[in-house]
């Protein structure tokens, strides 16, 4: 069976509450445990850092995709297992995303929501099938959710938008979920 890769998206700040941090430990050990391999924005700041750390603590795969420009600001970690340099922002999304087979989004900013937005309108186009899920730790992507619904109540998508995105409470539900995409 080929490695399979998760990409995390997240933020490069902790949050205003532990349990961001708790939950991107958690599931960074969670990646390792199940031998799958994690993609994310090579930053050692944030909650970045957090889910790094801790799936390199316990002995998982890693790649880190970061653009040039954020390296000194992001902290890029140099000794992770695949570092990669990306000229831009968008190149980082799309590197991250083609070397992943299901996408994660744990709390973040706007740099979250863009990469979230950027993976949500390439499904809701047709050009991938990849799981997309979000940690919903503590109800963060409550207001998300809400707004999705009223962009579809509103006429501004179909309700099959809402199909492309599973949210999940914590990292048991994720692990579950997950294993059961990538089998």
């Amino acid at each position: 069976m080929p490695l399979r890769s998760v990409c995390v998206f997240c933020g490069s700040r902790p949050g205003g509450r532990p349990a961001y941090a708790a939950a991107a430990r958690q599931t960074g050990a969670m990646l390792a445990r199940n031998g799958w391999r994690l993609v994310y924005g090579a930053g050692d700041v944030g909650l970045m850092g957090e889910v790094a750390r801790a799936a390199m603590d316990g002995g998982g795969d890693t790649m880190g995709v970061i653009p040039i420009h954020l390296i000194a600001r992001e902290q890029g970690r140099r000794d992770l297992a695949r570092f990669v340099v990306t000229e831009d922002m968008h190149e980082r999304k799309k590197v991250m995303f083609m070397n992943s087979d299901a996408v994660v989004v744990l709390p973040g900013g706007a740099g979250s929501l863009d990469e979230f937005f950027e993976v949500l309108t390439w499904a809701q186009l047709g050009l991938h099938h990849k799981p997309i899920l979000l940690l919903d730790t503590d109800g963060f992507w409550a207001p998300l959710a809400r707004l999705l619904d009223h962009v579809v109540v509103e006429g501004f998508a179909e309700p099959s938008l809402l199909g492309l995105v599973g949210r999940v409470a914590d990292v048991e539900t994720l692990e579950a979920v997950l294993r059961e995409a990538l089998a």
